[in-house]
């Protein structure tokens, strides 16, 4: 006993001399990061997506306003595989300083098919979508419940434009509300909000030679700005606004508001309907299996003699072709061992999501860990499949 005591104390403080010379690490995407006023932070493009095609563009498929030089940023194998495309942007955020107004760019004498390409898109309410400290650019909406009370939640990015009538109009200029906290247990700001506001505006004439000029209307807009073949040849000026505006909400709980935020491309009516004709459908096979069972039970129940008694009818007549080996075997077999390998996946998935390794802020890391693992229960599946094969007195291997 005491040399076990003694073995076990001894794996004891090899644990504990290991653990002090470990180092935390945070995962990608997750650690904080605190800005310092002044400092400029990154507000990165993504690609545009429309609930009505289901085909996302690349974000500089339109001719907005580029930067010197457009640059890819590093994607996982999950933000490939939906589509994303992440690119720097030519817009200067500083950290806690305001803009009520600034020119980004101006865009001359767009062609006719630029401006087809700006009012189909708007047409098929394409949506942009943005990143900032790695939050997804959100639309605020307001919510009201029965008893008056109001709630607001977030929509995923923002509206290319707006279509009255047949005219489509398209938002040159965004309005930005940057959410942030500060503590006193660190110095400067964190960033645990960004909203956005787009708005179509028709600028005015300004001194494009000077840098600080913009248009009056950015404070007084008269019109929107219409894009269709006929407005060809004509300017379109790009403005946006920040403003930086204090929150109660901690760094770790900024992701809370978007997770509870509305995606416009679930369409919830399918969805729906498809529930419900599941289970309509179901009712009837369970009414219809058990109407049969019934009738099967009272039959039994109504038989007089012995001779009856020994015979079988109905459901029991199965019994005998419970351990027969079905026809197609190798099918079933297959088909085995493809549930196994997705209900393994989706188990260790799940698990993995517990423990935080699949966070909203790790972008595409669920996406990249159900490819990875579901490529990886390929074992299981194997190995079920071959048992279950061998269980039905298969031959062909």
């Amino acid at each position: 006993v005491a040399f076990c005591f003694m073995k076990l104390t001894s794996v004891v403080v090899i644990l504990l001399v290991v653990c002090s010379v470990a180092h935390a690490f945070y995962l990608p995407g997750v650690a904080p990061k605190e800005y310092v006023d002044g400092e400029l932070v990154p507000l990165k493009v993504n690609k545009l997506v429309s609930a009505k095609t289901q085909l996302p563009y690349p974000y500089y498929s339109l001719p907005f306003c580029q930067p010197d030089t457009v640059k890819d940023m590093a994607e996982n194998l999950g933000e490939i595989l939906m589509g994303d495309k992440i690119e720097n942007s030519p817009y200067i955020l500083e950290a806690g300083i305001p803009a009520p107004c600034k020119v980004l760019c101006t865009v001359p004498k767009l062609g006719a098919d630029e401006m087809k390409l700006f009012e189909k898109r708007i047409k098929q309410n394409y949506r942009v979508n943005w990143i900032l400290d790695n939050l997804p650019a959100a639309t605020r909406k307001t919510l009201i419940d029965f008893n008056g009370e109001k709630s607001y939640t977030y929509e995923t990015g923002f509206p290319l434009g707006t279509v009255e009538g047949d005219v489509a109009y398209l938002n040159n200029h965004v309005s930005m509300k940057i959410l942030y906290h500060t503590a006193p247990d660190f110095v400067g700001r964190r960033i645990v909000g960004f909203e956005v506001e787009p708005q179509s505006i028709k600028h005015s004439d300004f001194d494009k030679s000077n840098p600080a000029a913009t248009p009056d209307t950015c404070f007084r807009p008269l019109q929107w700005q219409v894009v269709s073949e006929e407005n060809a040849g004509d300017d379109i000026v790009f403005t946006y606004s920040v403003e930086w505006e204090y929150h109660n909400v901690k760094w770790s709980s900024r992701w809370d508001i978007y997770l509870q935020m509305t995606d416009t491309q679930i369409h919830w009516f399918s969805i729906v309907n498809s529930l419900l004709i599941l289970i309509f459908l179901s009712g009837m096979v369970a009414m219809i299996i058990m109407r049969t069972l019934h009738a099967d039970f009272r039959r039994y129940r109504e038989m007089e003699s012995q001779e009856e008694a020994q015979e079988e009818t109905g459901w029991k007549l199965v019994h005998g072709d419970v351990f027969r080996p079905p026809p197609f075997r190798m099918v079933l077999s297959v088909l085995i061992g493809s549930g196994v390998q997705v209900g393994t996946m989706s188990i260790i998935t799940l698990v993995f999501a517990l423990l935080g390794f699949l966070s909203p802020a790790n972008r595409g890391g669920l996406m990249t860990a159900v490819v990875v693992l579901f490529l990886l229960m390929a074992l299981f599946s194997g190995y079920f499949s071959a048992r279950m094969y061998k269980v039905f007195k298969g031959t062909e291997w």
